[in-house]
């Protein structure tokens, strides 16, 4: 069975920030792909093999394969970000290219 992950997404000066919740998984069982503007999240979780099925009181923690893809703002520099996953929580950063990063204009007068 194939779950979805909760995503936030958020935006700083310098990038846009995508934070999807994968409790449960190692950093090798997750795959991050970004197709045009679509980011897709995939995890695959392995069961816990030595454990027999009708050994459990009770089964709550979810295994098999999650799945999420979200539209990315454009202007990003996909090729460059970076991943870490802390805590169940995958944190991408997406760096803004150069033309979307907002530009201070200084005024002065004349």
């Amino acid at each position: 069975s194939e779950g979805a992950l909760a995503v936030d997404m958020y935006e700083t000066d310098e990038s846009v920030i995508v934070k999807p919740e994968i409790p449960g998984v190692k950093a090798d069982e997750i795959d991050v792909s970004v197709t045009g503007d679509t980011l897709t999240v995939k995890a695959e979780t392995k069961e816990e093999e030595e454990i027999k099925r009708d050994s459990y009181l009770r089964r709550e923690r979810r295994y098999g394969s999650y799945c999420r893809s979200v539209t990315l703002p454009g202007g990003l520099e996909t090729d460059k970000a970076d991943a870490d996953y802390t805590d169940g929580v995958l944190t991408l950063t997406f760096p803004k290219a150069e033309e979307v990063k907002p530009k201070s204009i200084k005024v002065t007068a004349k």
